[in-house]
Formats: structure tokens, sequence, C-alpha cells
């Protein structure tokens, strides 16, 4: 629509958030080249990961693509992308166990976890309905309380994000606690498992970031019109 001072910060964000992505698939492409001492595959990893935490009857399954892993809360299950199903790598079973970080997090009620679960159906709705309210209060003047109205739903998916990181961040710490103390991983080997997973990590700020400073951005729009 038009350029606003609040850009120039969003434009900002924008190139971390890009960098953050070549950032993390080059870094795990490099950990992908070191084998993991224990030997063991980011299956392997899993598996004992979340039979030791009594998780017998979640499955994990292999999915395809790069950087596809995730836990799936609906119906239980860990996905975990090819080259960390079958790889023994330090950035596979890092990933690999990072999603069973998040299994544990639904076992054991981790609150951030369930605000983010409890949020995601509302967030499902106006993820949908804010940018249409958003365009239609920019262009028409005379409708701000459409922009208004954007605000209020497009602050639900900021807190979803803003939400995300802690729950990211206490998975990567619950794995890398867990993979020293299983014996997954030697203490030297700790280094190369920070790196893959802060760097994926980096990825959740940089998204965040981009849509709180668009957040405010468009409050301040509000506002300064409120003000006219």
């Amino acid at each position: 629509m038009f350029f606003h001072p609040m850009d120039y910060l969003i434009i900002i964000a924008f190139v971390v958030s890009m960098w953050a992505q070549f950032r993390v698939k080059g870094t795990f492409n490099r950990w992908a080249q070191v084998a993991a001492s224990s030997g063991l595959t980011g299956y392997d990893a899993a598996r004992r990961m979340l039979d030791n935490n009594g998780l017998h009857d979640i499955p994990i399954e292999p999915v395809p693509g790069a950087l596809s892993d995730h836990y799936d809360p609906i119906r239980r299950v860990v996905r975990l992308s090819e080259p960390v199903y079958y790889e023994s790598s330090i950035a596979a079973i890092s990933v690999a166990c990072h999603e069973v970080g998040h299994a544990i997090q639904h076992q054991q009620h981790y609150p951030m976890l369930v605000a983010r679960h409890n949020l995601f159906p509302v967030v499902n709705f106006t993820s949908g309905v804010a940018p249409l309210m958003i365009i239609a209060g920019l262009i028409f003047q005379q409708f701000n309380f459409l922009l208004g109205l954007g605000i209020i739903f497009f602050s639900a998916a900021v807190l979803f994000q803003l939400i995300t990181l802690p729950v990211e961040f206490n998975a990567s710490s619950r794995a890398r606690e867990l993979m020293v103390s299983e014996g997954f991983i030697s203490n030297e080997e700790e280094r190369g498992v920070a790196k893959v997973l802060n760097a994926a990590a980096l990825t959740y700020v940089a998204a965040a970031l981009i849509s709180l400073l668009e957040l405010i951005k468009y409050i301040m729009i509000f506002t300064n019109r409120n003000q006219d």
C-alpha cells in the first residue's frame, strides 16, 4: 500500500529470517556428515528416548522431504524425515531427539505446549481472516474499524508464534540433557548438537520477530488514524 517507517525494521528482520533458513540447512548438512560415536540412527535415538520416558505407545514414522520432522500431538506420532530417520549422524539424532522432546512435553502437560494447542483452533480461523480485514482497512480508510478487527485477529497469530518460542527451546533443552545422560552422544559431541538445535531455533525467533514488527506497524497506523 505505502511505505511505513516500521518497514525498514521488517525488511531487516526478513533478511535475518532468510539468513536463518540458509544457516539451518547449512548447519544440518555439515553435521549430517559427522557420524555419531554411539552409532545410533535418528530412529534408534528417538525410539530409545521414547521408551526410556515411558512412551512405548508412540510410533515413529519416516516421511519424505528434508527437515520435515515434527511431532503430531493429535495422532501422537513422531515423524522424521528420511535423512534423519535412517542416518547415524550428529544432525540426525539431534533433530530426532528434539521431536521426542515435544512428545515428552505432551506427556507432562508442559504449560506452554498446552497453551499452544488450545490456541491453535483460534489461530487457524483468525490467520485466514486477519489479512483480508487488514488489507480492506488499509485501502478504505473510512472503514478503519476493519483494520482494528484485523489487528485483533492478527494478534492471536503473533501470540501463537511467541508461545512457540519457549516450546521449541524447551524441547531442545530436554533433548540435549537426555542425549548426554542416556549416552547417545559424548560430551565432545554436544557442541555439534547445540549448533544444530540453535540454528533451527533461530528460524522461529526470526519469524516471530517479523510478525511482531508487522503487528506494531498496524497498531501505529490504526492509532494515528484515530488521532487525525
